[in-house]
């Protein structure tokens, strides 16, 4: 008797880790699928609007000797608001996020989040992103492939934005916070300019530290131009 009570609680937390792990798998990736989409959606939408804010006109591409633009005028995000999409080609060709304001539990079941108080797209300063590495959706999973000259493309209403990336990905403490400094310690920059962190959890299933990749502003196209090489027209 008390061997089969035994042998059927075993299967009982058995038929529960499964399911949790399903859930894990399965189930929050949908959700988050179906609330990317419905972010993107969101998104264009706004910007498909007949009127656009002043401000948003597309900066000139940076040069290396080109002294740093001031940052362009622009409305203030409220927390969980979409405002651009971002692109990584070494991620797949139809890899496309939403980026959000804030990263909040519930921003990143959405998409990427964008840390307050970093810099926008573009700007002078350090763009920096957060997302998960593993469940709902699993969008930074393949981060750790990121490899120096590698790009990373944002668009925001008006323009186009490529981001080369400068360095490997780096293992660091959640404590580590200067690397979100308008010029990240321990990145390869030394100066002020135009950047991008990338930051998720490390290990793969925990977060006991976080992997962080930078990269630097390279490029910019007007968004009526079309993409820019490496995406798909």
């Amino acid at each position: 008797m008390l061997v089969r009570t035994f042998s059927e609680v075993c299967l009982t937390v058995g038929t529960l880790i499964v399911l949790f792990v399903a859930y894990l798998l399965l189930w929050t990736g949908v959700r988050a699928d179906r609330a990317m989409d419905g972010e993107m959606a969101r998104l264009r939408e706004s910007w498909s609007a007949p009127e656009r804010p002043a401000g948003h006109a597309a900066p000139p591409a940076p040069a290396p000797t080109a002294a740093p633009l001031p940052p362009a005028a622009r409305s203030p995000l409220t927390d969980g608001q979409p405002f651009a999409e971002m692109y990584v080609p070494r991620f797949g060709a139809d890899w496309n996020k939403p980026v959000l304001e804030g990263t909040g539990p519930d921003t990143l079941e959405k998409g990427l989040g964008h840390y307050p108080g970093t810099a926008r797209p573009g700007e002078t300063g350090n763009f920096s992103v957060a997302g998960h590495r593993r469940t709902y959706g699993d969008p930074f999973k393949d981060v750790p492939e990121l490899r120096p000259g590698d790009a990373v493309i944002v668009k925001d209403s008006a323009t186009w934005y490529t981001y080369t990336v400068r360095a490997e990905p780096l293992r660091i403490l959640p404590t580590e916070t200067a690397v979100l400094d308008p010029v990240p310690r321990s990145s390869p920059f030394t100066a002020p300019g135009r950047y991008l962190t990338l930051t998720t959890c490390e290990p793969e299933w925990g977060h006991s530290h976080r992997l962080v990749v930078w990269a630097e502003l390279t490029g910019t196209r007007p968004a009526a131009q079309g993409p820019p090489e490496g995406l798909p027209r």
